[in-house]
């Protein structure tokens, strides 16, 4: 399994609006997109790079496994 690495906010916003969620609200450089389904929204912060904890943490949230992050990577 491929290494997590820090990636454009724009890549994360692509990974989880193609896992289903939406973008419903901004607050400064942070912005937040929900599931149905999933109690807490995804944030992702307007950085050039994501940091790798953001990302992790992210998932966690969203319930989303390694590999369904790595498959949602590729296609990006």
């Amino acid at each position: 399994m491929p290494k997590i690495t820090p990636t454009h906010w724009s890549v994360q916003e692509k990974i989880f609006q193609a896992d289903g969620f939406i973008f419903v609200r901004q607050e400064g450089s942070h912005r937040a997109y929900i599931k149905p389904g999933i109690p807490r929204p995804v944030i992702i912060p307007v950085y050039r790079e994501v940091p790798v904890s953001i990302i992790r943490n992210n998932m966690k949230t969203a319930g989303m496994t390694r590999e369904r992050y790595f498959s949602l990577l590729a296609q990006v």
